[in-house]
């Protein structure tokens, strides 16, 4: 056989095949496939996504407090719009042409074939109005999904809310469409993966007329939605309402956590907003008012985010850590010398109790010195590294100077000073006690947030551990919970001497001389420790925590007022109010409530400004 044959032979086997391939493929298109056909009668077929149920949140009552109300969309497929009167169509959606436009040409941008929210979230009785005249203009159909609501219109900072998802969210994750919601704050976006549930579809037919004839092959390419998984939540409903009452007209936050279990009882941060104004079509334009237009900044979670020095609640830790080191013991005394740092007037502490009682500033002086200084180098300020180290190892057992584990973005973690700090400040072992005494009283280069404060008081309330704070007790689907695993921390301190430490509290609320007498509540005995951090660019904060009751604690409580003067005065007795209010479920101190509910010291801290 010639070359010529053989290269015949080769072409004519090549194009065989090529047909063969094209046959196959044409009979598998046709035949086997029915997506193609699908595909082909697009015109006729209308695809519906069915959108699910986000995930219910309940508080620890089984109180809901985040639930799902009926929705619509009205949606737009570019390609099959004709004959539209533009005029009468914008007359029934209530927008005009220039929006019209302009919802058209995104439309088409995305797609002309696929369809596209025109107009979004509009409520059950908006659609009604709109639905029985929408089969008039063809390419336009309604498409139901559910907006979050808040029951109670109470913990904004801890719900967060949804937002319609951007460019990058689907990037980042391809389950994501345009259109669909993701949760942007809160809750709401910690526990995404279990709140969003799972898209349906439905495939319909409709006619020249856009009515919906039935459904597509009998439903065989319909898939259900299913719905999200239900959140649990810590939470006493009541509670976070009541604190969120008490602290309107302030600035600052309450956090309350059950000590024997971590489980956080409420977490206010004021001012605050309704979380339902970032629900719906007004959502862009409500953010826009609570970001620009209110010097407050509402959005931002005092209760997680800000930072303050700890002022006189820390007196504890350094006792705590003094005692556990050697350095003090609980009838330790020491005169309060007022040349070391300032204090206001009471006796000299006899012994750790009256120290701690009338919070005496001299006292904790002294014991940080002895905690920072104990010979253990010639070098005074290598002594003064070497003790601050073992201070730092010691005080990041309480959980400061770290961000905990809590179930919610955004947690800060402030600041527990250590000695590369100071090394960076003021050269290396250029600095010693004298430099850093200012830390003794809970001031200088400490930095709490809030929560930390509370972890604190739920701390020395179980003797010496505490566990994750968390928001989320389980996570339900179809009546199955999964409940949530949390670690236990200990602070290694022995549990002896936690007992002096706890008297010493409960003097501060009940004896004379204690700095937080408006603690008190018929009863119940609170431990607590009063502090005022200062603030160099106003009046000081009000700072308290707490726990109760003493012998079987069952709520730890930090509050922060800010800018409001003496812990004893605001914070105490906001913190007793809400100690009274968990345990007995009414508040029998009504003058100390009204008190407290027609105190504007938001307005207070203006005049002072202006005063200034």
């Amino acid at each position: 056989m010639t070359k010529l044959e053989n290269r015949r032979m080769v072409i004519i086997a090549a194009v065989l095949v090529v047909g063969l391939i094209f046959i196959g493929r044409l009979f598998y298109i046709q035949v086997v496939d029915e997506t193609y056909v699908t595909s082909a009668d697009n015109q006729a077929l209308r695809f519906v996504t069915k959108y699910p149920a986000r995930g219910i949140v309940y508080d620890r009552n089984g109180h809901i407090m985040v639930d799902n109300q009926v929705a619509f969309d009205i949606m737009v497929v570019p390609r099959l719009i004709r004959d539209l009167d533009t005029l009468q169509f914008c007359n029934l959606l209530s927008i005009d042409t220039v929006l019209f436009r302009e919802r058209i040409e995104k439309a088409r941008n995305y797609s002309r074939y696929k369809p596209s929210i025109f107009q979004k979230q509009l409520t059950a009785d908006e659609y009604a109005r709109i639905a029985e005249r929408l089969f008039q203009f063809p390419g336009f159909y309604g498409q139901k999904r559910s907006l979050r609501i808040y029951p109670d219109s109470a913990a904004a900072h801890v719900l967060g809310y949804i937002g319609e998802v951007n460019r990058k969210n689907i990037e980042a994750d391809s389950f994501y469409r345009s259109g669909d919601f993701i949760g942007i704050s809160g809750l709401e976006r910690q526990y995404e993966l279990d709140l969003r549930g799972r898209r349906g579809q439905e495939v319909l037919m409709v006619d020249v007329h856009n009515t919906v004839q039935g459904k597509y092959d009998d439903g065989d390419l319909d898939r259900p939605a299913v719905a999200g998984k239900n959140l649990i939540s810590t939470l006493d409903a009541e509670l976070q309402r009541y604190g969120e009452l008490l602290m309107q007209n302030k600035k600052g936050s309450i956090v309350a956590i059950e000590p024997s279990t971590g489980e956080v009882l409420c977490l206010v941060s004021a001012p605050s907003y309704d979380p339902n104004l970032l629900v719906g079509v007004k959502r862009a334009s409500n953010y826009k008012l609570l970001v620009q237009n209110d010097s407050l900044d509402p959005l931002f979670n005092r209760a997680l985010m800000a930072k303050y020095p700890p002022g006189s609640i820390f007196k504890l830790i350094q006792a705590l850590v003094g005692m556990d080191m050697g350095v003090i013991n609980e009838n330790t005394g020491f005169v309060c010398n007022k040349a070391l740092v300032g204090c206001h007037n009471h006796p000299s502490c006899r012994n750790l109790r009256q120290g701690i009682q009338m919070s005496c500033n001299p006292y904790f002086h002294q014991t940080f010195k002895r905690i920072i200084n104990r010979g253990t180098s010639k070098n005074y300020f290598e002594d003064s590294a070497l003790g601050l180290a073992e201070w730092h190892k010691r005080v990041s057992k309480f959980g400061l100077g770290q961000r905990l584990k809590l179930d919610l973005p955004s947690l800060k973690s402030g600041s527990v000073p250590d000695v590369a700090l100071y090394d960076r400040i003021y050269g290396a072992r250029r600095w010693a006690f004298s430099t850093i005494y200012s830390v003794s009283i809970g001031q200088g280069e400490l930095e709490v947030v809030p929560l930390q404060m509370a972890n604190l008081a739920a701390t020395i309330a179980n003797r010496g551990f505490y566990i994750d704070p968390h928001l989320i007790r389980s996570v339900r689907a179809e009546d199955n919970d999964s409940l949530l695993n949390f670690q236990r921390y200990e602070t290694d301190i022995d549990t002896s001497f936690f007992s002096p430490v706890i008297e010493a509290m409960q003097w501060v609320v009940e004896k004379p001389g204690g700095t937080a007498r408006r603690a008190r509540t018929e009863g119940i005995t609170v431990c607590g420790k009063t502090g005022t951090a200062e603030n160099p660019h106003g009046e000081d904060h009000s700072v308290f925590i707490a726990f109760a009751p003493k012998n079987d604690p069952q709520i730890a409580i930090a509050v922060y007022v800010e800018n409001a003067g003496f812990g004893g005065t605001w914070a105490a007795p906001i913190s007793s109010l809400m100690i009274e209010q968990y345990l007995n479920g009414t508040v029998q101190d009504t003058l100390k409530q009204t008190r407290i509910l027609e105190a504007d010291l938001i307005a207070a801290e203006r005049e002072y400004e202006d005063e200034t």
